[in-house]
């Protein structure tokens, strides 16, 4: 264990994933910000980070916890009872300076770690601040999580401090450092770009590592999976189609307008809803029969929480999961190396819920029997 002379720094973007389940696709910006507000868009970071602190509160005396001023840290910290430091001036309305600012003095102050809750946008000002000269764990909370040095789930986050409190978790790897364009994001375009690199925890089995921005498939097989999810869609039961490439075909094999990278909703084969928010899903599917298609996230290997955020604990807890129908290519599911299929709903309690095999279909009349952890 760590001496009590040892500090890990803590960084909370408190508006990170404000607009995942608005359909905003991001946050950056006041004015995006400012929207999400105006449709109802409640922060979710510190609650998130609560979790992942909660992992590892048990060993918060063998540390000095240093951290930012109120919802960017200090208050979730004090809820738990952490010995913290303080740093920095309190504001209003946080921005990217004040993580940059935060990330550069906790560098001064000699931490060994600093764990930063929010999305890619945050792991690039921490970039930008230092460099790749202190090790970063990232508590997922933003709505873009395509950088590497994210856990798989805030509870992940918090074992894996835990982990490295306890001395269990010593190796440390470069990951790249990834965001996408927004505004080309909300007009359905994919842009990614690596802006640099940070060591984060080497272990697979706690970080999630890189996302592929694309996976080679084959255009059959994707039509295979289109024809085989019109094969099995039932009268008057309203379908709610994610996010992603591999549904693209379903939608055009129906010959309706499809959100690539957002939800749409549809209703005997016809369209009901475009791109919609969380808000929108649930006025749209109470009181009715309704299924849920979605697909996994290459290389990463989520179903839920990575991008389609819309697609809330609270909508899928009312659509249930016998009525979750996952499609995947084969080469997406082997892209992951024998790598379980993952889910980040922000509920881990559901997330246990949707733990176990389920059937990905793969193609017409196809199926492969895949493990959710």
């Amino acid at each position: 264990m760590k001496s009590k002379n040892f500090k890990i720094g803590l960084i909370i973007n408190p508006i990170a994933g404000m607009g995942g389940k608005v359909g905003l696709k991001g946050t950056d910006g006041n004015k995006t910000v400012s929207l999400a507000k105006d449709l109802g868009a409640k922060p979710e970071s510190n609650f998130k980070t609560l979790q992942a602190l909660q992992e590892f509160s048990s060993l918060k005396d063998s540390f000095e916890l240093i951290t930012c001023p109120g919802e960017m840290g200090e208050n979730a910290a004090k809820k738990l009872g952490f010995n913290i430091k303080v740093i920095g001036k309190k504001n209003f309305q946080t921005s990217s300076d004040d993580t940059k600012n935060a990330a550069a003095e906790m560098q001064n102050q000699g931490v060994s770690l600093i764990v930063i809750a929010g999305g890619d946008g945050t792991a690039r000002d921490v970039f930008e601040a230092i460099g790749n000269n202190v090790p970063i764990l990232g508590i997922p909370t933003g709505v873009k999580i395509y950088s590497g040095i994210y856990a798989l789930t805030p509870y992940y986050a918090g074992k894996a401090v835990s982990q490295y409190l306890s001395g269990k978790l010593t190796e440390f790897t470069l990951s790249e450092v990834m965001d996408i364009n927004e505004d080309d994001f909300r007009a359905g375009k994919l842009t990614v770009q690596i802006f640099g690199y940070l060591n984060t925890f080497k272990e697979p089995s706690l970080v999630q590592g890189t996302k592929n921005a694309s996976v080679a498939t084959e255009e059959d097989e994707l039509l295979g999976i289109s024809s085989e999810l019109i094969r099995k869609m039932e009268d008057n039961t309203y379908y709610i189609v994610g996010s992603g490439t591999t549904l693209q075909p379903l939608m055009d094999e129906l010959n309706l307008k499809n959100t690539v990278l957002g939800i749409d909703i549809i209703l005997n084969k016809k369209l009901i809803a475009n791109d919609v928010n969380e808000t929108e899903i649930m006025k749209i599917i109470k009181g009715q029969k309704v299924k849920l298609i979605v697909t996994i996230i290459g290389g990463q290997g989520y179903i839920f929480g990575r991008g389609n955020q819309q697609i809330s604990s609270k909508v899928i807890r009312k659509v249930g999961k016998e009525n979750i129908i996952v499609a995947a290519t084969t080469s997406k599911l082997h892209a992951l190396l024998g790598k379980p299929l993952r889910v980040d709903t922000g509920d881990q309690k559901l997330n246990n819920e949707l733990s176990g095999y389920i059937q990905v279909t793969t193609g017409y009349k196809q199926n492969h029997l895949v493990n959710v952890v």
